[in-house]
């Protein structure tokens, strides 16, 4: 299938006729197109009428060289809502398979998302840009909800320091698109060094087709884990290598989720990175009330994905690469010891991140941690506000804000008391140093984001620039943001996330 020819369709912000190629600063390369026709299909962006900004991040833009004031002109706005071309870029949509709620989905691939090259070394892509030869019984479009909600949590969780894909901007369009109801077209501008999937490994071991498999892999090593030529499972094995340093980065970014209380929704193979970076931000949610099983996504009636199953279904999932790797890998044993990294990775990374949310970072007593999630699970007590009290209560040397939060004060009071004692020894304005880096103030809770989408579709988009700023230094408390840090109202738990957000 050939590029697609960019047609006229009345845009307010367009010409009658297309303009030409929009100019551009930045230095295109195109490293995926090398894999071959086989990986990709090119395609170009199915334009949308009268297209308007919603929101950018400069700090994304420094990323890739472009200076923010591009994010405010019609011609980048019409090339980054698909209408015009960007000179220098070479737009795809790569093919992928994969297992979905546990079941083999087959061929996937790039449905709804664009791949316009690599700027800095970071591919950039727009998801929502229009049909492609994957977009199966989709409309390759995304809506303003979903893609204000992607490009929010993008930056709130490079914010809080979690590998993450990044966010540009969001581009917005009334152009309608039917999901539960109708809704109107979006298009999020994402970066990240790269969007290779699980399933991308999955896809050609499925078919047998071991010269791509090898292709893939080798790429995936020379680019991105050079270290695995010479290390890992088996010195002599570079794909166990690869299997081992995946498993390893996946293992540390699902305990980044745990400490914080995210919960992605979504965990099916072809939305898990082979870089271990936060990847397709649908049905996420960070947690209010500490409900260990709480299940974010509706459509998950069977709770696969509830919080406190990522980490059981990151390692479910690294068995399928495994699977998909072990054709190149020759030896069971081998792949098997890779994917054994798993959970030591997670469990040290787990016991530091809230050893650190204590203000312990020698180490917190294990019971530490697994009673206060006890305490925290049994009075479902606001997992944010928790940590986040708790880390002024050090501060301040008073408790009391803490222990209101509590139902069983008994039980705390017990804990508080073996907390101080571990504690002792420490200065307490060092200790809450490192609990107030740690613990942040502000997440992307949802009702937070539904008050910024509301607003956005009536046009009004201060919401998404200050919510934007808030959740990108979430532990720098902000005069007048209180309400930002505070409880979520009860009509949060009415909103409903599901894999069509």
């Amino acid at each position: 299938m050939g590029l697609q020819a960019l047609p006229d369709n009345g845009c307010m912000n367009a010409p009658s006729l297309l303009p030409d190629i929009v100019n551009t600063p930045l230095v295109w390369t195109h490293s995926f197109h090398q894999l071959g026709p086989q990986f990709f299909t090119p395609v170009a962006p199915t334009p949308l009428a009268a297209p308007y900004w919603v929101g950018n991040s400069p700090a994304a833009a420094q990323l890739l060289g472009l200076d923010a004031a591009y994010l405010s002109s019609d011609a980048w706005l019409n090339a980054l809502i698909g209408n015009w071309p960007l000179a220098g870029t070479r737009p795809l949509a790569s093919v992928y398979s994969g297992h979905q709620f546990g079941q083999w989905a087959g061929q996937l691939g790039d449905g709804r998302a664009i791949l316009l090259g690599e700027v800095a070394g970071l591919e950039v892509q727009l998801k929502g840009a229009g049909l492609t030869p994957y977009s199966r019984m989709g409309d390759g479009r995304a809506v303003l909800r979903s893609s204000i909600r992607e490009f929010l949590c993008s930056e709130a969780m490079h914010g809080l320091g979690i590998p993450t894909s990044r966010a540009l901007c969001v581009t917005g369009s009334d152009d309608p698109v039917r999901r539960e109801t109708v809704e109107t077209a979006a298009v999020v501008t994402r970066v990240a060094p790269s969007f290779i999937r699980f399933g991308h490994f999955e896809h050609f071991a499925a078919r047998n087709q071991l010269t791509q498999l090898t292709t893939l892999a080798d790429y995936v090593i020379d680019r991105f884990f050079p270290e695995c030529r010479n290390s890992g499972a088996d010195a002599g094995n570079p794909y166990a290598a690869l299997l081992e340093a995946v498993s390893q980065r996946t293992a540390r970014m699902v305990a980044h989720w745990q400490a914080v209380g995210f919960c992605h929704g979504v965990m099916n193979t072809d939305n898990m990175s082979i870089l271990g970076l936060t990847i397709d931000y649908g049905p996420f949610q960070f947690l209010d009330a500490f409900v260990p099983g709480h299940i974010c996504n509706h459509s998950d009636r069977e709770g696969r994905y509830a919080f406190d199953e990522q980490p059981n279904i990151a390692h479910w999932n690294l068995f399928c690469l495994g699977q998909s790797l072990l054709p190149l890998i020759g030896e069971q044993d081998l792949a098997l010891a890779a994917l054994a990294s798993f959970k030591p990775t997670f469990e040290h990374s787990f016991q530091q991140l809230m050893s650190n949310k204590l203000g312990l970072s020698d180490g917190a007593d294990p019971s530490l941690i697994v009673d206060i999630l006890g305490l925290l699970t049994q009075g479902r007590v606001d997992h944010t506000i928790f940590w986040r009290r708790l880390s002024h209560g050090v501060a301040n040397q008073n408790m009391a804000p803490v222990r209101d939060l509590f139902l069983n004060r008994v039980g705390f009071d017990q804990w508080l008391l073996r907390f101080v004692e571990q504690s002792s020894g420490i200065a307490h304005r060092q200790q809450a140093a490192l609990m107030l880096k740690t613990n942040p103030a502000y997440v992307l809770r949802n009702h937070l984001g539904e008050l910024a989408i509301r607003a956005a579709k009536q046009k009004d988009f201060s919401e998404v620039a200050k919510l934007l700023k808030l959740v990108s230094n979430p532990y720098l408390e902000q005069t007048g943001c209180e309400a930002y840090a505070d409880f979520a109202p009860d009509w949060a738990g009415q909103i409903e996330i599901s894999c069509s957000s």
